[in-house]
């Protein structure tokens, strides 16, 4: 659908480079931005994704007790 609508100058140069910055027509900016403000009024939200902050390792070498895990943590500080 085809409709007319007036914004300031100033937003518009701005949509205009952001939508020439990413590559994609000044059309999908203007999508882009009705949806997150409609998703936004309905209480949508996108899933948080916590990024995945492991790293390489065997993971844990031997199985140790309490008081031998104590001991190594505690080892030469004067205990």
């Amino acid at each position: 659908m085809k409709t007319t609508v007036d914004i300031p100058d100033s937003l518009f140069a701005e949509a205009k480079a952001c939508a020439e910055s990413r590559g994609v027509p000044f059309r999908q900016i203007i999508e882009d931005g009705l949806r997150a403000v409609i998703q936004e009024r309905q209480g949508v939200r996108t899933a948080f994704k916590l990024r995945d902050g492991s790293f390489g390792g065997e993971g844990l070498r031997t199985a140790l007790s309490w008081p031998e895990m104590r001991q190594n943590i505690y080892e030469g500080r004067g205990e």
